[in-house]
């Protein structure tokens, strides 16, 4: 149940990467950023389909956050069903001897996330405006 006015893109240019001057240039879509969803947003939207009343929403959504926080600290994937997954992901500098990596190889942490079907879907039926 989507109810959008659609994924907004505009144009843009772009050269070829790593090439002197860019290159041959072309023209590509990119998404238009439509502004945050907040948490008290998001509690209003839930209550419309629930009958948990604000405080309880906004308590599960805290206490998902702590949860979710505490999983990925343990190099968990954490995966909420229809929503997707999230799961930790570090990224190191290279070492010629495998007995250098350590933890002070790593130089990012960051956390990816997997989309469900469901959510994957209700962006591909959202349809598309081109913004001028």
């Amino acid at each position: 149940m989507v109810k959008s006015g659609g994924l907004k893109f505009k144009v843009i240019e772009k050269g070829q990467p790593g090439v002197a001057g860019g290159g041959e240039k072309k023209f590509y879509a990119q998404i238009v950023n439509g502004g945050e969803a907040t948490v008290d947003e998001l509690v209003r939207d839930i209550e419309k389909f629930s009958a948990l009343s604000e405080a309880d929403i906004r308590g599960v959504i805290v206490a998902l956050e702590n949860v979710i926080q505490e999983k990925l600290a343990q190099s968990r994937i954490v995966r909420l069903e229809k929503i997707g997954s999230l799961y930790p992901s570090i990224s190191s500098q290279g070492e010629l001897d495998p007995k250098k990596v350590s933890s002070d190889s790593i130089r990012k942490v960051s956390v990816n996330y997997r989309p469900g079907i469901r959510i994957l879907k209700a962006l591909e039926e959202a349809g598309f405006s081109k913004q001028q």
